[in-house]
């Protein structure tokens, strides 16, 4: 689809925004709602229990969510035609949306999250244009979807009666390979978010029910953790603090600060080193950023007390002079010798007392401490050896990328701050490490036989010539990556930075070319690229 300007997107969503009081409404106001270049779009259907039941369907067009509200909801049979009527546009962070919006305010009702995936336009005989935004000015549009209910090919036209000066159009399946006679959708009522009814939703709206687990672990938070920015007055307190340090007051915690002018990063040419006081800074600022990717799970540090131009160690035991306040996991699965109560960054304030400790990277682990043989992530890292060029990494990546976009796996890339690359994919609850390292070994495989010659199986790095490793050892419990805009142990402070798919095709991309200072600017401008990550309700697709 070509592209349209972000304002364009702005001036889409005016009547969205008019019809909502955001300081009662749950839903998003859309303010930072950014499409990914190069990423498929997706579509939605929520089950919108208002004033009347309806179910609401949405295609990522354009920078917005493009919206009909369809009565009786879509169905895979072909003899069935639905009426569909046209509504505004909403935010792209209406995507994952499922709650209860207040009585009172404009849709007030509860809402879930019924089937989420990836289309592609099709260019039918009468069309004429293969650009999605112009096929629904045209009246007419044909999409195959990918869901996790609705599958194959559906037509939305726009009917020639409104006598009741509503938008009206129909939805309907066409009959191909995965239409079904008689498919009811209310057959189908559960979110393929969360598991819930809408009666389940409505009734505790901020958690998710999980009966295969204990009582007192069953009742789990939907959203991810957020938290406010730091203050610019925040900010100014620790610039005013002297060089020995002091008390800091931050995210409403007061933490001790010492050694703010030590030099904990070596300067890159033509800079100043990078010192205490600046890795603190730009932990506050990406603190609630990060939140979301670390809440909830162990967290593993690597410390460098003395400044990352020495030698620096693992740290995973929270030490006894931890202040209270700090959150933390008992292990209950420890063995005797093994680190029995870890960090757990369920706040912002604890990374920045973890950055204060000396850690200069943070790793979370894979799974929910809830649950830690059982992981959300599947995992791909991208490891060069000793004769591998950045342009031969750029080029493995982008092979990955074709595979995800063949198989149509929503994944995410990030540059790790030193020399590689590593592909995180999110899924939803269910299958195993050993399944995860099982299905990214074949998925590596796949990709190592397009190159041999650049990739090596090799167990031990002294074995491998030289070439990479297509590494999936790390799906394994207590094994991690680096953590999103994590800090690296290297000159200049490098940052591990999530990326568009679109950057490896960027010249100027180089694997540590984004520092501590530097990503705040860029956090600004593009937003938080790996927050598809957040979404956990992919399926790992069959690999043959």
């Amino acid at each position: 689809m070509p592209e349209r300007p972000a304002s364009r997107a702005k001036e889409q969503l005016a009547t969205y925004q008019r019809k909502r009081d955001f300081a009662c409404t749950p839903e998003p106001s859309g303010e930072r709602s950014m499409p990914e270049a190069g990423a498929a779009p997706r579509f939605v259907v929520q089950r919108h229990r208002a004033r009347r039941l309806h179910y609401d369907f949405r295609l990522e067009i354009d920078g917005v969510l493009v919206s009909w509200a369809v009565p009786k909801g879509p169905t895979l049979d072909p003899a069935v035609r639905r009426a569909a009527f046209h509504v505004e546009d909403h935010p792209l962070d209406y995507f994952d949306f499922e709650g209860v919006i207040p009585a009172g305010q404009y849709g007030g009702g509860d809402v879930i999250v019924w089937d989420v995936g990836t289309f592609e336009v099709h260019r039918h005989r009468a069309s004429k244009s293969a650009d999605a935004g112009q096929a629904v000015a045209d009246g007419e549009i044909h999409v195959d979807l990918q869901g996790q209910k609705l599958r194959g090919r559906f037509v939305l036209v726009r009917s020639n009666s409104s006598r009741s000066g509503k938008n009206e159009w129909l939805l309907l399946h066409k009959r191909d390979e995965f239409a079904v006679a008689g498919w009811d959708p209310e057959d189908h009522p559960r979110s393929v978010l969360s598991g819930r009814t809408n009666d389940e939703v409505k009734a505790d709206p901020d958690r998710a029910w999980h009966s295969e687990l204990p009582a007192e672990q069953a009742s789990v938070a939907l959203k991810p953790a957020t938290a406010p920015p730091v203050s610019p007055d925040e900010l100014a307190a620790l610039d005013d603090l002297p060089a020995a340090g002091g008390r800091w007051q931050v995210f409403g915690r007061e933490l001790k600060v010492t050694n703010l002018d030590k030099v904990l990063f070596p300067a890159l040419p033509a800079q100043e080193p990078v010192t205490k006081r600046e890795l603190l800074a730009y932990s506050a600022q990406v603190a609630p950023i990060l939140l979301p990717y670390v809440a909830g799970r162990a967290m593993n540090l690597n410390r460098f007390p003395n400044g990352a131009q020495t030698k620096g160690f693992w740290h995973k035991q929270l030490p006894d002079h931890a202040p209270q306040w700090v959150p933390r996991w008992e292990n209950p699965g420890a063995d005797r010798g093994e680190t029995h109560t870890y960090l757990v960054v369920d706040e912002p304030a604890a990374l920045v007392w973890a950055a204060n400790f000396g850690a200069l990277e943070w790793h979370a682990w894979t799974s929910l401490a809830q649950e830690p043989a059982k992981p959300t992530y599947a995992l791909i890292d991208l490891d060069p050896g000793t004769q591998t060029s950045w342009d031969d990494l750029l080029a493995l990546a982008r092979l990955h990328r074709t595979a995800f976009e063949h198989l149509g796996v929503s994944a995410r890339a990030k540059v790790t701050g030193r020399r590689g690359i590593q592909i995180w994919v999110p899924i939803a609850p269910g299958p195993s490490f050993e399944q995860t390292r099982v299905w990214v070994q074949q998925l590596s495989k796949m990709v190592g036989a397009v190159v041999p010659d650049l990739v090596s199986w090799k167990w031990q790095k002294s074995d491998r010539s030289g070439l990479a490793r297509l590494d999936y050892t790390q799906n394994a419990v207590n094994k991690t990556l680096v953590a999103p805009y994590s800090p690296r142990p290297a000159a200049g402070a490098p940052v591990s930075a999530p990326i568009t798919w679109d950057e490896l095709d960027d010249p100027t991309l180089t694997p540590d070319g984004f520092t501590i200072r530097t990503l705040p600017q860029r956090l600004a401008e593009k937003g938080d690229l790996f927050r598809d990550v957040l979404l956990h309700t992919q399926h790992l697709p069959a690999l043959s």
